[in-house]
């Protein structure tokens, strides 16, 4: 280890997503620890709004985390009960809206399948369903034997026979949603981590999916149990300029004010991260400056126009495209309804991307978001990250770590938090750190 945990240490952690609140929720049961947020509020993507109705209530509607499940977010769910924070069931059906409704399908039912009656008549809708088929069994075996190494979806696809139907009308369009990506940047990933996690989260079975559920009220609740619980100090709207690292401390700096710090926790972005370095070293510059993002805009509306035009074909996400775009951004409406359990009295929509078609009255709220992107490079930096630990009294955490997802960033915030604080989770779950890749953090001199 770094250094010896003899002694509480006065620790800066910048950053207040998920990695971010939960290193520093667990470091200050032994440590002196200041989080350091550049936005007014807590939580990162987990971002609740509260929207006003006509009888002077309020409606709670997440815009950014929204869904978990219990077989792949083994820490969230020892969390959640830890902070007693209420959960329920929700619904995770997937829907494809391409050319203006001229191809509409939903995964809900045979009905929602069929929504578009046309399709069954449609030769390619059932060279798309023989494609889904095939993949659903054939990327099973694929990924736990490691037929997929070296190769990318798209070179995957190839290899497979796969044809334009069940590629564009189906994988791209889910898979964008579930990353937030453009399809060209989906068919770039490494094909066998790509399988790899479809087949973890249970999206390669067609029966026997995993249950996902979503936070009573609103992810914003799990935020707030964390800060009451944090014995530390919270400082919002407070971005980092700069941190220098010497020998014997640690230097943040911002916008008119500084602090000295035994230790440091970047829980932000990778590239942020690497921004603030003052000098950053080749090893971190390697490693932090692999890793590419999306952003996407992300607007929560009462526009129905953005939605399926066939009601039946309606799901919990839907993508909303157009094929031969493959560039293009992702646009995919979350039907907020449905996945919190609200009232379908008052429509609710978050969609990232949305086209200009989006009526300017119907917008409620808006924010922005930037998820990573996971081609080659990044996947080869995810093993030497963990090299970083400790070194020049830095230490690094975030979803970028694993899949980009809650439970990738709170792995990583646990683990972080525990190599350097000699502190331990109030849980035991099996593979723990299951999801990102962990290494001897590295060595340094006491």
């Amino acid at each position: 280890m770094a250094r010896a945990h003899g002694h509480a240490k006065k620790i800066a952690v910048i950053g207040a997503g998920i990695s971010g609140l939960s290193a520093a929720w667990l470091l200050s049961q032994a440590h002196d620890v200041v989080l350091i947020e550049a936005e007014p509020r807590l939580g990162g993507h987990a971002n609740t709004v509260l929207v006003s109705g006509r009888d002077g209530g309020e409606t709670a509607v997440d815009t950014g985390f929204i869904v978990y499940n219990e077989k792949t977010y083994p820490n969230f769910v020892a969390l959640l009960a830890d902070l007693g924070v209420a959960t329920q069931p929700t619904e995770m059906s997937f829907a494809a809206s391409l050319d203006d409704g001229r191809l509409e399908y939903s995964g809900t039912s045979l009905s929602g399948l069929f929504a578009q009656r046309s399709n069954l008549a449609s030769p390619r809708f059932w060279a798309m369903l023989q494609g889904l088929v095939r993949f659903y069994r054939d990327a099973t075996r694929d990924a736990q034997a490691g037929h997929a190494a070296d190769m990318t979806l798209g070179d995957y696809l190839a290899a497979g026979g796969y044809g334009d139907a069940f590629r564009d009308d189906h994988l791209l369009p889910m898979a964008a949603a579930i990353w937030s990506a453009p399809c060209s940047e989906i068919l770039g990933y490494p094909a066998q981590a790509f399988l790899r996690f479809h087949h973890n989260h249970g999206l390669l079975q067609l029966t026997d999916r995993p249950v996902w559920r979503t936070i009573s009220g609103g992810s914003a609740r799990y935020v707030a149990r964390l800060r009451q619980q944090f014995g530390g100090s919270v400082r919002l709207g407070a971005p980092v300029r700069q941190v220098r690292r010497s020998p014997n401390e640690v230097l943040v700096s911002g916008e008119g004010w500084s602090e000295h710090f035994d230790e440091v926790v970047f829980a932000t972005h990778a590239d942020r991260t690497l921004a603030m370095l003052a000098d950053p070293d080749p090893l971190e510059a390697s490693a932090l400056g692999a890793f590419r993002y999306s952003r996407n805009r992300a607007v929560l509306h009462g526009d129905e126009a953005l939605m399926p035009r066939r009601r039946r074909a309606w799901a919990s996400w839907n993508h909303i495209g157009e094929r031969g775009r493959p560039d293009a951004a992702c646009a995919v409406t979350y039907w907020m309804n449905r996945l919190q359990g609200l009232p379908e009295t008052r429509p609710f929509f978050v969609t990232l991307n949305p086209p200009a078609t989006l009526r300017q009255e119907a917008i409620l709220h808006e924010e922005v978001y930037e998820h990573p992107i996971f081609d080659r490079a990044a996947l080869a930096a995810q093993e030497r990250l963990w090299a970083l630990q400790g070194a020049r009294r830095s230490w690094f955490c975030g979803a970028y770590f694993g899949s980009g997802f809650h439970e990738d960033g709170l792995q990583a915030g646990l683990a972080v938090a525990e190599a350097l604080g000699g502190v331990r989770r109030p849980w035991q779950v099996r593979d723990e750190s299951g999801r990102i890749p962990l290494a001897p953090p590295h060595e340094l001199a006491a």
